[in-house]
């Protein structure tokens, strides 16, 4: 708790991070951006400098940022013939990177330290080395599976950079990387300019142009991030906020929607009876999210119309006594990392990712960039608003979130982990304002994901009474591991008091003064 500031990120070195900012007379914004600088090098895991990444800035009122990139203009669903999904590890998956110009077009918009400063504690880390911290280090042994048997020119500086000696490093073990340092430098000093129209750019596209990539200059220069409204919803009397599509956030808003008709307040939060409403809610808004979400240009359907209160009255109507088998949409007519930051005028919600854990495996020779696979989010099945075309953004899995009351901040909040992030953050707001926990205790509690079809993972710490129960009414419940249920941040503002708390299931802290 504090009241000048507060921060909060899944590792502990980049929190400092943040707080070497406002420490120095930086604002919410200017630690934001420091850590997520920071987070590319101390847990390059689940993000990196080909990142893409979202934002929701407070500033009296709400403004939302897409700094996610286009798939390239040359790559065209001919190239996938005989694909069912786009590969993973491939050029393929390769989307321009977006993160640096979030960097920059929130800095330009709020900072007030000079850009080059904001470097400052990543380049530290990656010159000087950092001791992994332990939930990093199992991550990326368990990657080593993955991009170590990998084969080809365009893997061979990725795993040079993360496994130098074929092998990821231990808990506590030091690592550090040139390659990093001299990369941040480069955009440090030129503004971000160098990697979309300079000397990083031009590295990237020609080592796309020796191993068979398709991102060309003009994919590179013709990016920007882009401004754009926040959706909402009212669930009893709290406003949720999340970024419109491309992203997955509107999927948290239905289900919000379809369970503000059921009184969760009247059932114990470890009750069968809280459980099944809200995993049902959710299970009809995935499928409308994996039918209808898309880039923008493209979609079929408004977010208006899924949002709208009658629309989930009539989905709300399908929820029965036992779980839904297989959830269809509706038709309604007409690996990531988080951070948020708050001062006394700011609050920053900000969110950034590779995609699946180090992204594509592919990093341009000498730079420290790992190139995200966020690809791999398009759909192939023609006529599908979110399938492959050139030059389109996928449906993205990352999404910040926040929170407001009578146009008045109550603070900013965030759950990583692919499709676990809407479900984590349906749980948050059922946790704070059904429940009235207080943010740490919302990120304590037990979780639940829905999967597909009947199938709902539980956390360990979900009472075995409890899943027969759920059991009984027709889901089929199992127990996941730990890294199956998302890591969160949440900094609730009340008067001036500040109160931040950082995800359990990390490595992080939270911080405040």
């Amino acid at each position: 708790m504090g009241t000048r500031g507060a921060v909060a990120t899944s590792q502990p070195l980049a929190t400092m991070a943040g707080m070497e900012m406002l420490w120095a007379g930086g604002n919410a914004v200017d630690a934001a951006v420091a850590m997520a600088i920071a987070l590319t090098v101390v847990e390059p895991i689940a993000n990196g400098i080909g990142s893409d990444a979202f934002a929701l800035v407070w500033d009296g009122q709400l403004h939302g940022l897409n700094a996610s990139g286009k798939s390239p203009q040359s790559l065209t669903i001919e190239e996938f013939a005989g694909f069912k999904t786009v590969p993973p590890n491939d050029w393929r998956a390769v989307t321009v990177p977006g993160a640096v110009s979030g960097w920059q077009a929130l800095w330009q918009r709020w900072g007030s330290l000079p850009f080059e400063q904001l470097f400052v504690p990543a380049i530290r880390y990656a010159e000087q080395g950092f001791p992994v911290s332990p939930l990093t280090s199992l991550a990326w042994q368990q990657a080593e599976q993955v991009f170590l048997p990998l084969q080809g020119a365009e893997f061979a500086p990725f795993q040079q950079v993360f496994f130098p000696n074929q092998r990821a490093p231990l808990p506590g073990e030091i690592w550090h990387s040139p390659a990093h340092a001299a990369t941040l430098r480069e955009i440090a000093a030129t503004g971000g300019e160098s990697f979309y129209r300079g000397k990083l750019a031009q590295r990237i596209v020609d080592f796309a142009a020796s191993t068979g990539g398709y991102l060309s200059a003009s994919d590179l220069a013709l990016h920007q991030a882009d401004w754009v409204t926040p959706i909402s919803t009212n669930y009893r009397g709290v406003t949720v906020w999340e970024i419109p599509p491309n992203t997955q956030g509107i999927a948290t808003l239905i289900a919000l929607n379809i369970l503000s008709g059921f009184d969760l307040s009247q059932q114990g939060r470890e009750s069968a009876q809280s459980y099944h409403w809200q995993i049902e809610a959710m299970k009809l808004a995935c499928a409308d999210l994996h039918k209808y979400v898309a880039d923008e240009r493209f979609l079929q359907v408004p977010p208006s119309q899924l949002l709208s209160l009658d629309y989930a009255a009539s989905r709300r109507s399908l929820i029965g006594e036992k779980a839904i088998a297989n959830a269809t949409p509706g038709l309604p007519q007409g690996g990531t990392v988080y951070v948020a930051a708050a001062d006394g005028e700011l609050m920053v919600s900000l969110i950034q990712s590779n995609y699946q854990g180090f992204g594509s495996g592919i990093l341009p020779e000498g730079t420290g960039i790992a190139l995200q696979n966020r690809g791999h989010g398009f759909t192939l099945e023609s006529g599908h608003a979110n399938q492959l075309a050139p030059g389109k953004r996928p449906l993205h899995t990352i999404i910040p979130g926040f929170l407001t009351k009578n146009n008045q901040p109550i603070g900013p909040l965030g759950v990583i982990g692919k499709f676990m992030q809407p479900q984590g953050h349906l749980q948050m707001v059922v946790n704070l304002v059904d429940y009235g926990m207080n943010p740490q205790a919302a990120l304590d509690a037990p979780r639940w994901q829905f999967i597909s079809g009947s199938q709902v993972l539980v956390e360990s710490t979900v009472a075995p009474e409890l899943v027969q129960s759920l059991q009984q009414l027709g889901h089929d419940v199992r127990q996941g591991p730990e890294s199956s249920f998302g890591k969160g941040q949440i900094i609730i503002r009340q008067n001036q008091l500040l109160t931040a708390a950082s995800e359990p299931r990390a490595d992080g802290i939270a911080m405040a003064w």
